[in-house]
């Protein structure tokens, strides 16, 4: 399917984004055993969070990643409204003093993903690997139901965010990338969160709303389980 023709969520989906407080609920029930049966691991995790949410939305996670013996960094931001590359200078810097000279590894939600995924195009040396949850990296806006809010927040036309992301794909990511998405997703569609581009992503799909990704008991296991692989493949590429 050629990217011009990913069509938004189905209308459905959409209306089933209440579903969030379902979903923390579950993952609150959920938390002490899954602790025991992920695996564990270490080293320093930037987490971005998505479209006109903050730090506060990614907090769980990070509380998560904190028991499981990550050191998991919040972004410092404040609210993700502005044109996405604005931000990357940034992050970029914020990379650097995190891993003082070592590599790291970047976890997006929504486009918090894309972004990481652009610091890791720009930088590879200072990134380990990315995990994306909900991420649109395909279809420009019109692959989301809330494309044209976005497209007044930013500023930003949706023929010039198409051409943007068209123009930074044609420099290859060259770390281990895992993606996941869900195809109830109401806010983006899950074609657009399919990179058919670079090789050795990693496809995951969960069961959940948009809204609810950062709430979510099948997230919280596949990251915790792509955070390893990722240490793994670093180790073995040593």
């Amino acid at each position: 399917m050629h990217d011009d023709q990913i069509a938004p969520p189905a209308q459905l989906h959409t209306l089933m984004e209440g579903r969030a407080g379902l979903e923390l609920t579950q993952l609150m029930w959920a938390l002490p055993m899954l602790r025991m049966r992920v695996p564990k691991g270490a080293g320093h995790v930037l987490v971005l969070p998505g479209f006109m949410n903050d730090d506060t939305i990614t907090w769980p996670l990070r509380h998560f990643l904190t028991s499981l013996g990550y050191t998991p960094h919040p972004w410092e931001l404040g609210v993700s409204r502005k044109p996405m590359f604005s931000y990357l200078p940034r992050l970029i810097e914020r990379a650097e003093r995190i891993g003082g000279g070592k590599p790291i590894t970047l976890l997006g939600y929504s486009r918090g993903g894309a972004l990481a995924r652009e610091i890791a195009r720009e930088r590879p040396d200072l990134i380990r690997g990315v995990v994306t949850v909900a991420s649109p990296v395909r279809g420009g806006p019109q692959a989301t139901s809330i494309g044209a809010f976005a497209a007044r927040q930013t500023g930003m036309s949706p023929e010039l965010m198409r051409r943007l992301q068209r123009e930074r794909a044609l420099v290859p990511i060259r770390v281990p990338i895992v993606a996941l998405y869900s195809k109830t997703d109401g806010i983006v569609s899950w074609r657009a969160c399919l990179d058919e581009e670079t090789p050795g992503v990693r496809h995951v799909e969960v069961r959940g709303s948009h809204a609810g990704m950062m709430f979510n008991t099948g997230v919280y296991r596949h990251v915790a389980e792509a955070l390893s692989a990722i240490q793994n493949h670093d180790r073995d590429m040593s």
